[in-house]
């Protein structure tokens, strides 16, 4: 499944259609996750102003394109906006004009570029589990509930360890795990769901998927199934600067390809060659040299080492 790090690497692909009018668009299969609209050729005469990436979203910010009187193009203030998802194991990729469709091939949008040649950019999914609807009719409903941006300022050890705790605020004074007796019944609810799921939960922070996960989680030496509660501030914060190093870093490397992802330019990721832990159960652990082990948590393979992340 494409991850938050495939996501934003499939953003920054698209930089070379920016700025570029769409002159057609063919939609091969509509019965995604979610029906495509009906009126998706909305969109011709509309160049691709610009793309951004909310959790696992795509946006694709299209505007009109004017001729007045003297011919000249003039963007006007009002876009049509595309919310795409590449579900399991979706992709946006950039061909040649005239390259034929694939079998799995949905939509195909085409491109008039600025030298006068023309580019086509293919939605593919074999599985169909993504989508492509109208941000308007879907934006709310689909992106209003979902926690912050693991890479932005907002998702830190203080807000992580409120959460957990219930707290109104971060850390407490003594930085203890143990509940402010202040607080009423139900704020001292804490979370004791095991930790990975808790930062797999897309409430919480969005974008933390398995592999990331389960690698986050091997080099702060925390156990996967640790209650989530028990986790002390020191732990939580040493969590979450290795969640943003480790996504920083498959950004840059292009994602984890792993099956058939490939971004919009036709090239595949690299950080799986950089894997510690994920699927590597019953392989040595490359720092201890104890063997791998694995179990299951909400049905999610969660490999570890079970030296180097004991369960207390």
């Amino acid at each position: 499944m494409p991850e938050l790090p495939e996501v934003e690497t499939t953003k920054t692909s698209l930089a070379p259609l920016l700025g570029q009018q769409v002159a057609d668009i063919k939609v091969f299969q509509p019965k995604l996750r979610w029906a495509m609209p009906d009126d998706l050729d909305s969109v011709v005469n509309h160049t691709l102003d610009s793309v951004e990436r909310r959790a696992k979203y795509l946006v694709l910010n299209f505007l009109p394109v004017i001729v007045d009187d003297k011919s000249a193009f003039i963007k006007t203030a009002s876009p049509l906006q595309l919310l795409v998802h590449l579900g399991m194991s979706g992709s946006l990729q950039q061909h040649p004009y005239g390259t034929d469709k694939r079998k799995h091939d949905h939509l195909i949008i085409t491109f008039n570029n600025a030298d006068n040649t023309k580019s086509q950019l293919h939605y593919y999914d074999p599985r169909r589990f993504g989508s492509v609807l109208w941000y308007k009719d879907y934006g709310a409903k689909l992106l209003d509930h979902l926690g912050p941006e693991p890479l932005s300022k907002a998702f830190t050890a203080d807000y992580l360890y409120a959460l957990i705790q219930r707290t109104d605020s971060g850390r407490q004074d003594n930085l203890s795990t143990k509940p402010d007796r202040s607080l009423s019944t139900k704020q001292q609810k804490s979370i004791t769901r095991a930790i990975k799921s808790v930062i797999m939960e897309q409430k919480v922070v969005v974008g933390v998927g398995n592999i990331y996960a389960t690698e986050s989680l091997y080099l702060s030496g925390i156990h996967p199934a640790t209650p989530a509660h028990q986790i002390s501030y020191q732990q939580l914060n040493i969590l979450v600067d290795h969640i943003k190093d480790i996504l920083k870093k498959a950004i840059k490397l292009g994602g984890s390809t792993l099956r058939d992802f490939t971004v919009a330019s036709g090239q595949t990721g690299y950080f799986q060659q950089t894997l510690n832990v994920y699927g590597r159960q019953g392989e040595h652990c490359l720092h201890c040299d104890t063997i791998l082990e694995n179990i299951k948590l909400n049905g999610r393979a969660s490999v570890y080492c079970p030296e180097c992340q004991p369960l207390a």
